[in-house]
């Protein structure tokens, strides 16, 4: 397995063109199943859960190509609603397609999802969304089958603003008969550029961004080219990193406004934050002072997704800070690795007591998902000495080529691929 070797204490430096979102991609190119003919979808990321995503795809029949960071995917091809077993074990987003896949097929085959193991993530409100548009729904072990010979339009309360359920409900509403809504809908800026997409195609949907969803079902939608919005969660990565090393960067290509709760808890934590219009500018000369209270919570609050890498900047931090998990109960699983690099973190229930260090070691940590992985990346650019990262495939499933990225920033950081023995 890949490893990455980091020599710490350098502080970041330098300008960096933030990726596109990985989370805003995947229901996008999900998407695209709702109309026959070719798409070009621009700015996605190369990274294994879009690969996972595009052979699903290819086993469905589509046409997929990614050169660069354009997808170009033609769906007239398709000839299944059966999703393989084996590729939705890898990525809990190939459930994105069961809306897409029930409203052009009538019907649609999946398993339960697999993906990064923080906590229960269960599809129930998916299920139910499509249920109250009129599909079946059977599940026989593991298998769940779909069928709808019409989908009507509904109005649906969500329990938990959950982002896939929906998104799931408005891919499928789109082509249902009459008018959906959806209550306590997500507001995730994806959310929003899912809207777009589909608009762009020649949905009716208005509302996301708010907590409620109105889409008005059209007969068929139209291929088209699209540019996926910038990664939120890796610039956060990067201003954490720039913070956590006491360097300066400058991102570029980013959108501010969905980064503004991070933006606030670092000018706490005494981060130096300028915002220009689609560029910001972060330094920290000092050591960073202790927060004394941050919680993740659904969009617009803190992001779960920037938890762990906030949790290493105020191990760092001069004073207590504390840090309340709400989302995903499994998502406090890198402490244990963290306290290996010294830092000094004790977990209560779903919250985190962090006394902050004058500084951490490095050591050799393994990534047990995508988020603590990246958090153990930035510990060991800031730690003295080495760190070894293991099991960094959970890393590139949301990051392309980190170790690419931070070394334009003068991280002094590889990739060890071992050789196969014969």
């Amino acid at each position: 397995m890949d490893k990455l070797v980091i020599e710490g204490g350098k502080p970041l430096s330098g300008s960096i063109v933030i990726q596109g979102a990985k989370n805003a991609a995947l229901p996008i190119l999900a998407a695209c199943m709702l109309a026959e003919g070719t798409s070009t979808i621009e700015h996605v990321p190369r990274l294994l859960d879009i690969d996972v995503m595009l052979n699903i795809l290819r086993e469905l029949g589509c046409r997929a190509e990614h050169v660069g960071d354009t997808v170009v995917l033609n769906t007239e091809t398709a000839h299944t609603s059966h999703v393989p077993e084996s590729l939705m074990g890898q990525m809990r987003s190939s459930i994105f397609l069961m809306g897409p896949l029930l409203a052009r097929f009538g019907e649609t085959q999946v398993y339960q999802p697999g993906g990064c193991a923080i906590g229960e993530r269960k599809i129930d409100l998916h299920l139910e969304g499509l249920q109250a548009l009129g599909a079946e729904i059977e599940e026989i072990g593991n298998r769940i089958i779909c069928r709808a010979d019409k989908l009507h339009g509904a109005d649906i309360h969500l329990a938990f603003p959950s982002v896939g359920a929906t998104e799931n409900i408005m891919m499928a509403a789109v082509l249902a008969e009459g008018r959906t809504t959806i209550s306590n809908a997500a507001r995730e800026p994806e959310i929003q550029d899912l809207q777009k997409f589909l608009n762009a195609m020649g949905a009716k949907i208005m509302g996301a961004g708010t907590d409620t969803i109105t889409i008005e079902g059209v007969q068929s939608l139209t291929p088209c080219t699209y540019t996926v919005i910038p990664d939120r969660i890796v610039a956060g990565t990067i201003m954490v990193a720039a913070a956590a090393t006491r360097g300066q960067v400058t991102l570029l290509n980013t959108n501010p406004a969905h980064l503004s709760s991070l933006i606030h808890v670092l000018r706490r934590a005494g981060v130096q934050i300028l915002v220009d219009g689609d560029i910001i500018k972060v330094g920290c000369p000092g050591r960073p002072r202790a927060v004394e209270r941050v919680v993740t919570a659904p969009y617009p609050a803190f992001p779960t997704d920037l938890q762990s890498q906030v949790m290493v900047l105020l191990a760092l931090a001069d004073g207590v800070s504390i840090l309340k998990e709400t989302i995903f109960e499994g998502r406090l699983k890198h402490v244990d690795e963290l306290s290996r690099m010294g830092a000094d973190i004790r977990v209560d229930l779903n919250s985190a007591f962090i006394r902050g260090v004058p500084r951490l070691y490095g050591a050799t940590v393994e990534a047990t998902d995508l988020r603590a992985g990246a958090a153990l990346v930035i510990a060991g650019l800031a730690a003295q000495g080495k760190t070894i990262v293991e099991q960094i495939h959970h890393i590139d499933r949301g990051y392309d080529c980190i170790e690419t990225m931070l070394s334009r920033l003068g991280a002094r950081i590889s990739r060890y691929s071992p050789v196969p023995k014969n």
